[in-house]
């Protein structure tokens, strides 16, 4: 008989559920998981009945900001947060596709005026704002100079807050 591994509950902290199958080391990657100093379990090509496969994230004491749970939403929008507390699920709810994402994404154009040098003495920086134009699969524009970002490209260019990369 096959021993079966299983990742155990949480106390505290955050389940995301319903992730894309593939893309939970992404989810992580979002997270900064590497600064995060409490207990982090991955799942990878769980049964799904809504997905066929989906991958799962849980991280004890740590609830989502506001601007994680929108990065989430581009790379999987069919996710879910569980917030946990004392073993139970206290919150639940799906992520939602925003019709405009502001600050945390890159414009692909290198020459669009949210990617000019304020450091080199223009003037102040602009912040990036995209529209959501397709749903599925996801397609963003960008606001300023109209460039398109398909939604395979978009983990290429959310803004991650890392020392490094």
């Amino acid at each position: 008989m096959k021993k079966k591994l299983t990742i155990p509950k949480i106390k505290d902290g955050t389940v995301i559920d319903h992730i894309r199958r593939g893309k939970g080391p992404l989810v992580l990657w979002i997270l900064n998981v590497d600064e995060i100093s409490d207990i982090v379990s991955m799942a990878m090509n769980v049964p799904s009945k809504k997905l066929g496969k989906k991958d799962i994230v849980k991280i004890e004491n740590k609830e989502l900001e506001p601007e994680e749970v929108n990065k989430i939403s581009l790379i999987t929008p069919e996710a879910t947060i569980n917030y946990i507390e004392n073993f139970e699920v206290v919150e639940k709810y799906q992520v939602e596709l925003l019709d405009t994402y502001t600050g945390i994404l890159k414009c692909p154009n290198e020459n669009c005026v949210t990617n000019i040098r304020y450091d080199l003495g223009y003037k102040e920086p602009i912040v990036s704002k995209f529209k959501l134009k397709r749903r599925e699969p996801v397609l963003l524009q960008c606001a300023y100079c109209e460039k398109y970002i398909e939604e395979d490209e978009i983990p290429k260019y959310i803004f991650f807050k890392r020392k490094y990369f």
